[in-house]
């Protein structure tokens, strides 16, 4: 289950669909491809093959949609992080929203670059407006 206030929800995932893999007597490599994707999820640096492109991209969708939804997700995400003081959640979710916005581009692939990146673009830099 997903924990808000743990520092390893993806790697408990990755152990997780790893435990269930080898329950159902899937191959090493699979176990090992699906730990490393899920991992890539952790956003801490850009996905390199294709496979993990096309995953982080739809996990980054979000930030692309259309400007209700997306003020809807922030509003879901400070909701989720309600313990955390406003001063720091504003200070950490800056860092986070400025890191995407340093990116060359948003996204990975063409598809996604090309629906998503202007308007993810434009909801990041008027999330960091309001975190002012």
């Amino acid at each position: 289950m997903y924990e808000p206030r743990a520092k390893d929800n993806e790697a408990q995932s990755a152990a997780w669909a790893a435990r269930v893999m080898q329950e159902v007597d899937l191959s090493q490599a699979s176990i090992a491809r699906v730990r490393t994707l899920i991992m890539k999820t952790c956003h801490d640096a850009l996905p390199e093959t294709a496979d993990e492109q096309v995953l982080v991209d739809i996990d980054l969708a979000i930030l692309g949609a259309d400007a209700a939804r997306f003020d809807e997700y922030e509003r879901q995400v400070r909701a989720e992080y309600g313990w955390v003081p406003q001063f720091l959640f504003n200070r950490t979710r800056r860092k986070i929203l400025e890191g995407f916005l340093a990116r060359p581009s948003i996204y990975s692939t063409a598809h996604f670059r090309h629906q998503f990146e202007k308007r993810a673009r434009e909801n990041l830099a008027r999330s960091l407006v309001a975190l002012d």
